[in-house]
């Protein structure tokens, strides 16, 4: 293992050349850490806020954006989500388990947070679209590899069956998936966000998002096909890795990535400039939760 924590040779020559060319090589990145703040403000905070960074960075106000965020207990659906037959009942029970319940202004399913589960966003600015859906993606999973290169695990992409919020980018050592990888596009930026679950017990967050889809289609047929959820399929990273790792461990080791990738970071919050663009998607998003009977 060499001084930058990789495992052998063959890792040190694929990363050294994967810095050169990758979309996550940025001159300036700009840091965001809202890991510990952000158990205080409502997920569909963090939202807005990424919005924000989406608009920024693409119009060119802003260097490309690393955020790390946590939240306390909350069950984040997406827009498919809130055309279930019988979704009040599901978001009741939810409720009734000591969950918030939100629906984000994106599409894929219903995920769940906690203090165990760190979320990462990355915004790139995006020119004449040279920034593909899978080269999003695939930026992402090149993250996260890279923050565990120092484990000899095998970290795969691809759709893990019976997982929550199922699709072609979940991330997975030994066929159980860890993370997930979504993306939005705003005004010339590219937002891409994972949730990763660094530890607690991620079979107990998957029984919840099975019985809140039992609760909430009931025996309906729907056109859209929602996921039978199986919590065998799914761990958290501590498992996986067989370490007893934390959500600030795994913060520091993003940052570190980060910075490996770039020329200079600077820390910087949402700037007076952008404050109002906030305030105007966290009001779009309060909209949408308002409709669903999501919001007092």
């Amino acid at each position: 293992m060499n001084k930058d924590g990789v495992s052998n040779h063959a890792d040190a020559v694929f990363f050294e050349g994967t810095r050169k060319m990758s979309l996550l090589r940025q001159g300036t990145w700009r840091i965001i850490d809202h890991s510990t703040s952000g158990i205080y403000m409502r997920a569909l905070q963090s939202f807005a806020v990424d919005d924000t960074l989406c608009a920024a960075v693409g119009g060119g106000m802003s260097p490309a954006a690393a955020r790390a965020w946590v939240h306390k207990k909350t069950v984040v659906m997406g827009i498919q989500d809130g055309r279930l037959p019988f979704l009040q009942k599901g978001v009741e029970f939810v409720q009734g388990q000591g969950y918030d319940c939100i629906v984000r202004n994106s599409g894929g399913l219903a995920v769940v947070l906690d203090e165990g589960i760190l979320n990462l966003t990355l915004v790139f600015p995006e020119k004449s679209g040279q920034i593909g859906i899978n080269k999003g993606y695939d930026a992402m999973w090149e993250l996260i590899r890279h923050m565990f290169r120092d484990f000899d695990a095998e970290i795969e992409a691809g759709e893990i069956v019976g997982s929550y919020c199922p699709g072609s980018y979940d991330l997975s050592i030994d066929g159980k998936k860890f993370a997930g990888i979504s993306q939005r596009r705003i005004r010339g930026g590219v937002a891409v966000q994972i949730y990763v679950d660094v530890c607690g017990n991620a079979a107990d967050r998957a029984a919840l998002i099975k019985a809140f889809y039992e609760n909430a289609r009931g025996d309906e047929e729907t056109k859209f096909v929602y996921p039978d959820v199986n919590p065998d399929v799914m761990a958290s990273l501590s498992e996986l890795l067989s370490a007893d790792l934390t959500v600030e461990e795994v913060v520091r080791r993003f940052l570190q990535s980060i910075k490996s990738f770039s020329d200079e970071l600077v820390s910087e919050g949402l700037t007076g400039e952008e404050q109002p663009v906030y305030e105007s998607y966290l009001e779009r998003i309060e909209e949408r939760n308002e409709k669903l009977g999501l919001l007092e």
